[in-house]
């Protein structure tokens, strides 16, 4: 691969910082889990501000949805060997995954690329701040060893892109939320009552 290079760079740098690996390894494998309390948080403020806004904040975990199915695909397609079965002699902080896991693209970057610019579209602050946290994601994966750099960008392409076809889905949700849920179109009815 024409960055194996920087892959071993990144990873014998990361083999000689002790001191960061508990915590690389720890947030590289489980901070995905932190896009939960993030979402149902998302879900319940917008449960009250109408339909447009539901459908706004339901594409951020349908969008997590269809960039994991669309990753899945992908992977079979490249069959990309993990780096730390390619790569002679590299120290890894994680372990090398099975033969059949495949590494391109990274499905933590494709997973919180996904979620981060659909959240953008719908709480500018909050997607900056995912933003933020994808980018520590994609740098992590290739941190601890589980994937070369290639992987990460492909994953922030595939995850950002479907990310954004919120741009487009919002309205058709928006029309479903009403029609499956008959009580959000009056939801905003009574805001002003004690």
């Amino acid at each position: 691969m024409i960055d194996a290079g920087l892959y071993r760079d990144v990873t014998d740098f990361a083999w000689s910082q002790h001191w960061l690996a508990g915590i690389a390894t720890t947030f590289s494998e489980y901070g995905v889990f932190l896009l939960a309390p993030v979402i149902l948080a998302l879900l319940w403020r917008a449960r009250t501000r109408g339909p447009a806004a539901l459908a706004a904040a339901a594409w951020v975990p349908i969008a997590i949805a269809v960039a994991l199915a669309v990753d899945t695909v992908l992977k079979s397609v490249f069959a990309e060997v993990r780096p730390c079965r390619v790569v002679p002699g590299v120290h890894t902080l994680l372990p090398c995954d099975p033969p059949t896991d495949y590494a391109f693209p990274s499905n933590h970057t494709v997973i919180v690329a996904a979620f981060a610019v659909a959240l953008l579209l719908v709480n500018r602050k909050w997607g900056l701040w995912a933003l933020v946290f994808a980018v520590l994601m994609g740098i992590s994966r290739v941190y601890v060893g589980a994937h070369y750099p290639h992987d990460v960008l492909a994953g922030f392409v595939v995850g950002a892109g479907i990310g954004a076809l919120g741009l487009v889905v919002r309205e058709p949700l928006a029309k479903a939320a009403v029609r499956l849920i008959p009580a959000v179109s009056g939801i905003n009815t009574h805001e002003n009552r004690p």
